[in-house]
């Protein structure tokens, strides 16, 4: 069982790498890396390469780890018994299966994503340890163990928003997926909009770094606000001649609210583009 990528999604060598590492040694694959670098769509591509299914755990601030596990619901049971529901005689009525026992008891080996895990609070990955280390947990209102039948392929992204314990790093394979290079961006421009022009791509990656570039920028576009972009474009009828455009009363390129999410981004590339276009250095 190895991945190799899929059609769609374009996985550098060392990212493939990671993710069969990850596969022959049984760990969790932690992924780091900035917003809107595939992250996410990662697990789902994993999972259509492998041919396996795929269980999604999206992480919030309120999340907690007893969620993956299972959830008992005494409220409704109480409120059964009181209005004398013959279900309340067996508590597994009242027992809701999380994205662990899911992937766990699933009857094909899954890709289990557990989504944006530094969303929660500072223990929730302490509190997975023991779990993802033995693959099995107790329930105690059944007194059953539910153990897997086989590890799932787990993926853990992290967008760095909070550092991770040691103790859970150690039952990790670490991967950091590094901003693509342009001749990675043309690649995955390629295929995700097949017959789009030449020239206009090779505009729109000089415009799109060198925002990127841009010296403190708060907010750096990301490669699906790039593709955002190129839809928007094309849509518009924009050609490469008008990404080219000099006019000092266009200092932002075409439809950038695609690229640039703040006025305080705007309001600094826009003095940024009208320096270096009076250095000469623009376009």
């Amino acid at each position: 069982m190895r991945f190799t990528g899929t059609e769609s999604y374009v996985a550098t060598p060392d990212l493939t790498t990671a993710v069969n590492a990850a596969i022959v040694l049984e760990r969790p694959l932690l992924v780091k890396g900035e917003p809107g670098t595939g992250k996410t769509v990662l697990a789902e591509e994993i999972a259509r390469g492998l041919g396996a299914p795929l269980l999604t755990w999206n992480i919030k601030s309120t999340t907690k780890a007893q969620q993956g596990l299972y959830e008992y619901d005494a409220v409704s049971r109480l409120r059964d018994s009181q209005l004398g529901d013959p279900r309340v005689s067996d508590i597994g009525n009242y027992i809701r299966r999380g994205k662990l026992w899911e992937a766990f008891t699933a009857p094909e080996r899954p890709v289990l994503l557990i989504d944006e895990i530094d969303k929660a609070d500072i223990e929730f990955p302490n509190d997975l340890l023991t779990e993802l280390d033995r693959m099995e947990f107790h329930v105690y209102e059944t007194g059953e163990t539910v153990r897997a039948a086989r590890r799932p392929i787990v993926i853990i992204t992290s967008n760095n928003e909070k550092e991770l314990p040691d103790a859970f790093l150690r039952r990790c394979f670490f991967h950091y997926i590094k901003f693509p290079d342009a001749e990675t961006l043309t690649r995955i421009v390629d295929v995700h909009y097949p017959g789009i022009k030449h020239r206009l791509v090779e505009e729109a990656l000089r415009v799109f770094l060198e925002i990127r570039e841009a010296p403190g920028l708060k907010k750096k576009p990301s490669t699906s606000e790039l593709l955002d972009w190129l839809k928007l474009l094309v849509s518009e009828d924009i050609g490469p001649e008008e990404l080219r455009e000099r006019d000092p009363r266009k200092l932002v390129p075409p439809l950038h609210g695609a690229l640039l999410k703040n006025e305080q981004d705007v309001s600094l590339f826009e003095k940024l583009a009208f320096m270096m276009r009076r250095e000469g250095r623009g376009g």
